[in-house]
């Protein structure tokens, strides 16, 4: 942890940075990096950050699962599923979440950092035969949603830009 030097009532005092902040009570505070070396989001001015929307999840989801945002009394979140037409998907969640609970969840041009089994420059494909999964061949039978969900930048990460959702005839 960093730790600074400073003047406490006149008695020079070791203090640790940071690393999150409360808010106004943390104001005049050295940050320091968090343990992956970036700043904590709790550290950055209102409109800096990932774009996200904390919505209700509807059923529990798994973390990397991709997601549909839909109206049930409310936005709520649950798993895109490409085998049928109405649930393309809208975002992704970087941890479980369980049903009913509020679920983080990350829009365009984020990175979905929880997935596995991708090949690096591979487009992704919204899945038809696992709810909020990806897959490298795209959806053909009718009445399957068709999706890109993005390109994965390595094994375990995809950049979500999701292309538009079309149902085969």
């Amino acid at each position: 942890m960093a730790k600074f030097l400073t003047n406490v009532s006149g008695v020079i005092t070791e203090v640790q940075a940071n690393v999150t902040s409360a808010g106004a009570g943390d104001a005049g505070k050295l940050v320091a990096l968090d343990s992956t070396g970036k700043l904590d989001i709790s550290a950055m001015p209102v409109g800096i950050g990932a774009e996200t929307d904390i919505v209700t999840a509807s059923e529990a989801l798994s973390a990397g699962d991709f997601v549909n945002l839909w109206n049930s009394t409310g936005i709520k979140a649950r798993k895109a599923d490409a085998s049928t037409s109405g649930k393309q998907a809208h975002g992704f969640v970087l941890s479980a979440v369980s049903a009913s609970a509020s679920a983080t969840v990350f829009r365009v041009s984020q990175n979905n950092t929880q997935l596995t089994g991708m090949t690096p420059g591979a487009v992704q494909y919204l899945s038809n035969a696992t709810p909020g999964g990806h897959m490298e061949t795209c959806p053909s039978a009718t009445g399957q949603t068709v999706q890109v969900l993005g390109i994965a930048k390595s094994a375990t990460e995809l950049i979500f830009a999701p292309g538009p959702a079309i149902t085969l005839a």
